[in-house]
């Protein structure tokens, strides 16, 4: 059994979506985003720290995936939210989770079927994934669908005979 721990970073808001997997079933769990409240940028990044610190403990994930960073129009706007990344990626690592990155293209195909699709195709498909009463809000159902891809990721690799470890595939299998 494994329960992941997905996250879409933004240095305004970051989505953050928490999914258990059993076999072959997805179960949510839970959903919502860190809203930074400074105009500091610095604390903003704490505040992504200590948010996504809090929802480890509070949800005890044994995974931990992430959108990596596309390369924005606005290269001020790519270098914020490399950092926003990093304040996630350090909750993990100081949590010992194993970190995994997916392009948002990847996460597109493994939730919705195409890399184009649209952010209402996600949340609709992430609400009929998971069974949820109605579509989650837009930087949630992102972050739920990093959480899915891997969970998808994992389960090709255990199905194709890859490199998956021990650890990973009986949790996954």
């Amino acid at each position: 059994m494994a329960i992941i721990l997905g996250v879409d970073p933004g240095s305004r808001i970051t989505g953050y979506g928490v999914i258990q997997c059993q076999g072959r079933q997805q179960i949510y769990l839970g959903s919502g985003c860190i809203r930074t409240s400074s105009e500091d940028f610095s604390i903003r990044l704490k505040q992504i720290f200590d948010g996504l610190s809090e929802i480890i403990r509070q949800y005890q994930p044994t995974e931990f995936a992430i959108e990596r960073v596309f390369m924005a129009k606005n290269p001020d706007s790519a270098l914020k939210l490399g950092q926003a990344r990093g304040a996630a990626i350090v909750a993990a690592t100081h949590a010992d989770l194993p970190v995994a990155e997916y392009s948002a293209t990847q996460i597109k195909s493994a939730v919705v079927g195409t890399g184009r699709a649209q952010k209402a195709q996600v949340q609709h498909m992430i609400q009929q994934i998971l069974a949820l009463p109605a579509a989650p809000q837009a930087d949630a159902a992102d972050a739920l669908g990093v959480a899915v891809c891997h969970y998808h990721t994992c389960q090709s690799l255990v199905s194709l005979g890859g490199r998956a470890s021990a650890r990973t595939y009986g949790r996954y299998k």
